[in-house]
């Protein structure tokens, strides 16, 4: 497992973030204090607090964490 963290800022970020999410053969989790939520599902990331960095938990190989962080890369926080 990968972790990271992203900045979500509006709605058309969500969307790019879901579908890159959905491209990966792997799990992939965005935590937000207590709450996880799966990070290929719109629903979910609106169901969050997210006017902080959440954390980014991608469960594959190493390969697919690269793609996946390479894709999204313009919301890394660092």
């Amino acid at each position: 497992m990968t972790t990271f963290p992203v900045q979500l800022t509006s709605v058309s970020d969500i969307k790019a973030f879901v579908d890159a999410a959905n491209r990966l053969d792997c799990d992939v989790d965005v935590a937000c204090g207590r709450y996880l939520v799966n990070g290929k599902s719109i629903m979910g990331l609106f169901s969050i607090d997210l006017s902080a960095p959440v954390q980014v938990q991608v469960h594959g190989s190493q390969a697919q964490s690269d793609i996946f962080r390479s894709a999204i890369e313009k919301f890394l926080v660092s």
